[in-house]
């Protein structure tokens, strides 16, 4: 009876072991597929962080020179390549083919063809060129969302600095929605630039920056002289946002403009307006026939002076457009660019006199 007993409690207690590892292993495997562990389980393909060696080995291909030369001076660039509606065409700067002929795209593989541009658009600083070869040199990129950009993101950019082929840098997002002015647009600044701390120079014009997922998140278009990891670059979502008219229609046309001079308003200028407002864009001129001007918008007509700068007050001064907080003018410029065209109207949101109003421009 007793060895009975003992040999029906030992078997009672391998089934209680058998049950409690079937209950961890199934637990296990629920927990992973759990929503609680979105966040720490390994990413899957669409979601995974490459490094800067995963993403030059991805992009490097894809980068070419470009050149261009006219009577007077060569220039020397960047592009890559893109598919389009299943063409190939190469995404390049603006300035890198304004003014200049007998331009050539030169591949990784140091195959150079003659290249012809599509479209442009200086006021992006963006061009779309075509070059008549084998389909095999493309290696096409594929273009992010800018507009999910993280400051301190890591950003890698690669072009040809001083002719050095293929070259990588990187660095951080410094900042999203600068205005930039390059001295293509005329007098006016390319809204909504991307500020970044990887080195370029003269050569990595028009070249890739990369995100961690290994998408173009901009293209490189400007550097400060004799600054330190200061860049800028066009972001993605303008590059998309023309693309198709840059292709179908040689140029892009929509760009939003009120036609108002103005300035950021500071503490200074607060103080001699008598008004607490101390952010916002003091309206110091209205350009006759304009947008503004035809809404009703008006500029300033007194002369002052604070430390060594001149200031126009006795104007409007704009805080919102259709409700979202202007700032300053990168803020201003950055919305309009980003959720405006032209011949649309929108509520631009000003204090003339101590009194608040809304007028559609």
């Amino acid at each position: 009876m007793k060895r009975s007993s003992r040999r029906a409690r030992k078997k009672t207690n391998r089934t209680i072991v058998l049950l409690v590892i079937v209950i961890i292993i199934l637990g296990s495997i629920a927990l992973y597929y759990s929503p609680l562990l979105d966040g720490l389980r390994p990413t899957t393909q669409t979601g995974t962080t490459l490094g800067p060696t995963e993403i030059y080995a991805k992009a490097n291909q894809s980068v070419v020179t470009i050149l261009g030369a006219n009577s007077n001076s060569t220039i020397l660039g960047s592009g890559f390549a893109i598919v389009y509606n299943q063409s190939y065409y190469i995404l390049t700067n603006y300035h890198m083919v304004n003014g200049y002929s007998n331009l050539t795209a030169t591949f990784s593989d140091g195959d150079a063809y003659a290249a012809r541009v599509v479209g442009s658009d200086g006021y992006s600083d963006l061009a779309v060129v075509s070059v008549n070869s084998q389909s095999s040199e493309f290696h096409p990129l594929q273009l992010g969302s800018s507009s999910g950009l993280q400051v301190g993101e890591t950003v890698v950019a690669i072009g040809n600095p001083y002719g050095l082929s293929n070259t990588i840098t990187v660095g951080i997002v410094s900042q999203t929605g600068r205005s930039i002015q390059t001295g293509m647009s005329g007098n006016f600044a390319i809204a909504d630039a991307i500020q970044f701390s990887a080195p370029i120079n003269p050569g990595n014009s028009g070249g890739p920056l990369i995100n961690s997922q290994g998408l173009v998140v901009g293209i490189t278009t400007a550097s400060v002289t004799n600054s330190q990891g200061l860049g800028f670059a066009i972001p993605s979502d303008t590059i998309k946002r023309e693309l198709p008219s840059l292709i179908e229609n040689g140029a892009y046309n929509k760009h939003p403009y009120l036609g108002v001079q103005v300035v950021d308003m500071n503490y200074g200028l607060s103080q001699v307006m008598q008004t607490n407002i101390t952010s916002g864009l003091l309206v110091e001129s209205v350009l006759p026939n304009g947008p503004a001007s035809n809404a009703g918008l008006r500029g300033g007509n007194v002369q002052i002076t604070i430390g060594q700068q001149a200031y126009k007050i006795g104007g409007d001064i704009i805080i919102s457009i259709n409700g979202h907080r202007v700032v300053n003018y990168d803020s201003f410029s950055a919305y309009l660019e980003e959720n405006a065209i032209s011949g649309q109207t929108v509520q631009v949101g000003i204090f003339r006199f101590g009194q608040f109003m809304v007028i559609p421009v």
